[in-house]
């Protein structure tokens, strides 16, 4: 299945889905038992005491629901490219029309009474006037009432909407917003493996078609000097064959068998060449049980053979492979043919192994190439 098919596991986004229904709720429940634990609703248990706080908490409500369902997916998000000028205009116009609509409802015209706000604390109590006796009431008009004190830390209550408002939605906006980048963030890290996996299947089989056709020649030529041994290299290749069928379809083999292989290779190569060639192979007399990924020291065995061979001259390949419980290291020396250049021995084989390496290990193995002009060294360390 494609990442178009399906950009999210569906645990993932199970997990996002519980995470902000969590937060919003959290949220909500400290908005909703705010009033009742500070407020006049915390000290007389009246109707009008507990379903006071639910005037503002409504306007607060609209907010959220129309940032949420409307500003946010239909103007930030829309078409997948974020408009950050054109939201916060929606989202400020919002929050103006809220608040000016919470303000003309608690001040209504003359001679209405004005709703108090719930999260402000009780009015001052003033002490009624003392009782005057007739004869005082005649002699002078009664005094005007004395001014109400007013309460230098109590906020509007227009004022508490609006920055519950703000409030309000830098925190849903924030959470969509980190949701979403979670989400791209998944996506982009499945992309990511998807397309390793199927660089690494190029690779591969890059790599394969070219050691077999290697191979093939070499039992062609070995057909007509030993045909008793020729029918031995087939068998060993049948055996190789079946080892890259069965063995690395699962993207790792155990250390043992791809070193099994190894070893066959080398032997195949050996029937082809006479005494003259020293060929030379060292493998570890234990070897742990480790998970490596197959055919990565191919490129640099057909690369030795093909350009350290001389049928006129003496040559050697040496392979030596050292294995601890934490590593392996790979070290191939071979003398070079001919006159070539430094840079011969270099080829599409091994270009294509660094680039598997750099898929699989990232900066985790180290590989070093070196060319003198007479010899040509391969040094690879990665984990085991």
């Amino acid at each position: 299945m494609s990442m178009k098919d399906n950009p999210m596991p569906s645990y993932t986004k199970a997990r996002m889905s519980s995470y902000e229904v969590l937060l919003i709720s959290v949220v909500w429940i400290v908005l909703i038992a705010a009033p009742f634990l500070f407020g006049d609703a915390a000290d007389n248990g009246s109707w009008s005491s507990i379903t006071r706080p639910f005037e503002t908490l409504a306007p607060l409500a609209a907010v959220f629901l129309i940032n949420r369902f409307l500003l946010v997916p239909f103007i930030l998000f829309r078409r997948g490219k974020p408009n950050y000028i054109v939201y916060i205009l929606s989202a400020c116009g919002l929050i103006a029309v809220i608040t000016v609509a919470s303000f003309l409802f608690a001040n209504p015209g003359p001679g209405k009474q004005q709703i108090p706000h719930p999260f402000s604390s009780r009015q001052p109590q003033l002490s009624p006037p003392p009782p005057q006796s007739p004869q005082s009431q005649q002699l002078s008009p009664p005094p005007p009432p004395p001014a109400q004190p007013k309460d230098p830390g109590q906020f509007p209550p227009y004022m508490n909407i609006l920055i519950f408002s703000i409030l309000l939605v830098g925190f849903d906006t924030g959470l969509r917003m980190s949701v979403r980048l979670a989400g791209s963030e998944q996506e982009k890290a499945e992309l990511e493996k998807e397309n390793m996996e199927t660089q690494l299947t190029i690779l591969k089989n890059q790599v394969s078609p070219h050691f077999f056709m290697n191979t093939l020649n070499n039992i062609h030529a070995l057909i007509d000097i030993n045909t008793t041994e020729a029918k031995e290299a087939v068998i060993r290749l049948s055996n190789m064959m079946r080892y890259l069928l069965y063995e690395t379809d699962s993207g790792t083999t155990s250390l043992s068998k791809e070193l099994e292989f190894v070893k066959s290779y080398i032997d195949l190569m050996k029937l082809r060449y006479t005494d003259s060639v020293v060929i030379s192979l060292n493998l570890p007399e234990r070897i742990p049980d480790r998970q490596i990924p197959p055919l990565l020291f191919t490129a640099f065995l057909e690369n030795a053979f093909k350009y350290g061979i001389s049928y006129k001259k003496k040559s050697y390949v040496y392979i030596d492979i050292i294995v601890d419980d934490q590593r392996l290291l790979l070290v191939v020396k071979n003398s070079i043919a001919g006159e070539t250049k430094e840079d011969t021995p270099s080829g599409l084989g091994i270009e294509n192994t660094r680039k598997r390496l750099d898929l699989l290990f990232g900066g985790n193995y180290h590989l070093d190439i070196m060319n003198d002009g007479s010899e040509f060294n391969v040094a690879l360390s990665l984990p085991v």
